[in-house]
């Protein structure tokens, strides 16, 4: 069974989309429409931007949607899955690319989601790191153990789970564990502590927008972030992507449960290649690639 997975932030980069808006027709119209549902020409900072410019999270959010959205658009018959997931962000990108949602929406939630998401991060100035090379047991056991907001938030693959939550709390979680024998404990460049209660404010936000957008079923399951399970019923997909942001990325899970429901091959459609990475961790022998540009 072919599963296509999703990217989430962080795989953006200078350039991205750009040989998609030049070669193709349908490309071009969606990125042009996509410019005028934002009110800002996002094509100009993919294409010509800074770094600085793709790092604020109402552009990069946005960006790595329209980017892998639009590569499985224009896949034609290529894209076939017969499961999707999508890391976080990536999420969305899957769901739009599994018919359960249409671009627009999906792409005006993807907006709505970074600036709530961005609102919650000022409120409550917090961060995320990346612990590796100690067991998700020991980790969360730490974290519970902290009288501070901090939680497992992406259990990127076995060896490496991202904690978030207040900076005081990410200190001397990052001290416990390095004294534990984690590898590295390694404070992360991300606007604030996400997948952690202290997105409540952007989880309530978010939710009165997805419960008002349309959601139908996809035309295959999507392993959702909570829980890593499959989920074909749109309304039990709606509830999943409320409490995804304040609930962990459970991405180990989901990659170990698809290839327990028969996935032979991975595809990574957007840019970068981090979810092949993780993949390759949780199965040496599986089969990945990805699609980054036409």
């Amino acid at each position: 069974m072919k599963a296509f997975v999703f990217p989430g932030q962080g795989a953006q980069f200078v350039g991205m989309g750009k040989d998609l808006y030049e070669n193709s027709a349908e490309a071009k119209d969606l990125f042009e429409k996509a410019n005028e549902i934002l009110g800002f020409r996002i094509t100009d900072l993919m294409f010509e931007g800074t770094d600085e410019d793709l790092k604020q999270t109402k552009v990069t959010q946005p960006a790595i949607f329209l980017h892998s959205v639009l590569l499985a658009k224009t896949m034609g018959e290529d894209f076939k899955p017969e499961m999707v997931a999508g890391h976080s962000l990536g999420e969305f990108s899957a769901l739009v690319a599994a018919g359960a949602m249409t671009f627009e929406d999906g792409l005006k939630l993807v907006s709505q989601r970074a600036m709530a998401m961005q609102k919650a991060c000022e409120a409550e100035p917090s961060t995320m790191a990346a612990i590796i090379g100690l067991e998700d047991a020991v980790v969360e056991e730490v974290c519970e153990s902290i009288d501070e907001v901090v939680v497992a938030a992406n259990y990127n693959c076995p060896g490496q789970l991202v904690i978030s939550g207040s900076f005081a709390g990410i200190d001397k979680a990052c001290e416990i564990l390095t004294e534990k024998g984690a590898k590295r404990a390694l404070k992360l460049p991300v606007g604030g502590a996400f997948h952690s209660p202290l997105m409540e404010p952007a989880r309530v936000e978010l939710a009165a927008a997805i419960e008002a957008t349309e959601i139908k079923n996809p035309v295959c399951p999507v392993y959702q972030n909570v829980n890593a399970k499959p989920f074909t019923e749109a309304a039990q997909i709606k509830e999943n992507l409320v409490a995804q942001l304040t609930g962990a990325v459970k991405w180990t899970q989901t990659v170990q449960n698809m290839i327990a429901d028969g996935a032979t091959s991975f595809t990574e459609v957007g840019p970068g290649k981090a979810l092949q990475g993780m993949i390759k961790k949780v199965d040496r022998k599986m089969e990945v690639d990805g699609v980054s540009s036409l």
